[in-house]
């Protein structure tokens, strides 16, 4: 298990653009081997776009937490093994169409893709860490 983050890296890392969170997500959760959503009464917390109904994902409870203010606050971080995510998440997403924003922000930008996108992109990554 990696080290907790501290404060002043929670805010540098909030800071990188879309990009930069998305190889920074990639890298965690294949490092970690969990995806983070966020969950209330209701189920998975969705965002929408212009064009797509989104499921946003995290790289840690940390950054889950932080974003979990406001209309969110009483949202709970979960944690979803990669394992699962590979074998129920990413079809279970595609069959309701829903695309991935992953890592957003608290301006709620975040790096628009479809779930076999992220699968494929969680798979290279994987392999560059072999």
């Amino acid at each position: 298990m990696n080290q907790p983050l501290t404060a002043e890296q929670l805010k540098t890392i909030s800071q990188y653009n879309v990009e930069q969170r998305y190889q920074y997500l990639l890298k965690e959760v294949v490092s970690q081997r969990q995806v983070w959503i966020l969950t209330d009464e209701h189920g998975c917390v969705m965002l929408n776009t212009e064009d797509e109904d989104c499921v946003p994902v995290w790289p840690s409870q940390a950054f889950a937490e932080s974003w979990a203010t406001g209309d969110w606050q009483d949202c709970k971080p979960e944690a979803i093994s990669l394992n699962k995510w590979h074998s129920r998440w990413t079809q279970g997403l595609l069959d309701d169409e829903l695309a991935i924003v992953a890592f957003p922000n608290e301006a709620e930008e975040g790096l628009v893709v479809f779930p076999d996108e992220f699968d494929f992109d969680l798979n290279k990554q994987a392999r560059k860490t072999k």
